[in-house]
């Protein structure tokens, strides 16, 4: 008699059928850890950032009068309406998330387009405001934080903007963003709203406290 557990035919036969059923159900059993390593990232930049932010409230502490005397009084209507419009922008790229889960492609184009035109404008924004400022990189120490910071914060915004554009123009692919694949439209969005609370910190410090 032979025992048709050892026959090769059926022993491959039910090696490929375990391993289709396994590749099946694969997805549902391990969870995708992109956005997780999308948030570690978003930590470590943050770390940077409140080196920063420590270090410009040690030269705050320490300094006699702060900002040093002889700085021009900041201008607050600019960096007000560019506030308003970076924070206005994290509502708008947020009901892109429920556009791309109802499988609203258009929806999400829509949304992230709006998205990009406010953190253009809020760079732009930011670059005329360097334009007018009365004081330059090397006047004190004062405004050499006050161009490293926002600079830095600057560079962000363009690289989350580049990020926008980028899921932009892969969602022109046809059923490249669905109901069940949108990490790029997630992790921009992620990346936008750290952009934004990072200003936010940044404008009370330099702008309000």
């Amino acid at each position: 008699m032979t025992d048709s557990t050892l026959d090769p035919t059926k022993v491959a036969l039910n090696y490929h059928s375990g391993e289709v059923e396994a590749h099946a159900h694969g997805h549902g059993e391990h969870p995708d850890h992109r956005i997780f390593g999308v948030i570690v990232f978003l930590i470590a930049e943050a770390m940077i950032f409140l080196g920063l932010f420590v270090a410009y409230l040690t030269f705050r502490a320490v300094a006699p009068t702060w900002p040093p005397e002889g700085t021009p009084e900041r201008e607050l209507l600019l960096p007000g309406i560019n506030t308003i419009i970076l924070i206005a922008s994290s509502f708008v790229i947020h009901k892109a998330e429920p556009a791309i889960k109802n499988n609203d492609v258009k929806g999400m184009q829509k949304w992230f387009a709006i998205t990009a035109a406010m953190g253009a404008v809020f760079l732009v924004g930011q670059l005329v405001e360097y334009f007018n400022l009365e004081f330059g990189l090397r006047t004190n120490l004062y405004a050499s934080t006050f161009y490293v910071l926002t600079g830095f914060h600057g560079l962000h915004v363009c690289f989350g903007l580049i990020l926008i554009l980028a899921v932009l123009w892969r969602s022109l692919k046809s059923n490249h963003y669905s109901n069940t694949s949108h990490f790029g439209v997630e992790a921009a969005e992620i990346y936008w709203h750290f952009v934004d609370v990072v200003w936010i910190v940044l404008f009370l410090l330099l702008y309000i406290l």
